[in-house]
């Protein structure tokens, strides 16, 4: 059984695929064993490609926790999808952050614990 942030995680793909599909996108979803890439996109002419990787909270935070060697990855060709999951009951609206994979290179803090 999935348990409840493999959920989450899901449904935040599933929401930024549908999303990118609203605007126009052609969105594939890849398998769960691609590192890195959670869903792979391309304009209506298949001239520009990028691959997403979808990180998702369950509720509204600053924060999104990162597989470290995502301070590996900086192709102009990978972008991040951040996800805080809205609440329908408090009439708060899912927030989708874009950011390039360079920037989250650049960014991003490891902690050793």
């Amino acid at each position: 059984m999935a348990s409840k942030s493999q959920m989450t995680g899901m449904v935040g793909v599933y929401l930024v695929a549908a999303e990118l599909c609203k605007r126009n996108w052609i969105v594939s979803v890849t398998s769960r064993s691609a590192a890195g890439a959670d869903l792979l996109v391309t304009d209506q002419e298949c001239k520009k490609t990028w691959s997403v990787q979808v990180k998702t909270n369950a509720r509204n935070t600053s924060f999104w926790l990162l597989n470290p060697n995502a301070k590996e990855i900086g192709d102009k060709s990978h972008m991040y999808i951040f996800v805080n999951l809205g609440d329908a009951n408090k009439n708060k609206p899912d927030e989708f952050i874009v950011v390039p994979s360079d920037h989250v290179k650049k960014k991003m803090l490891v902690e050793k614990g």
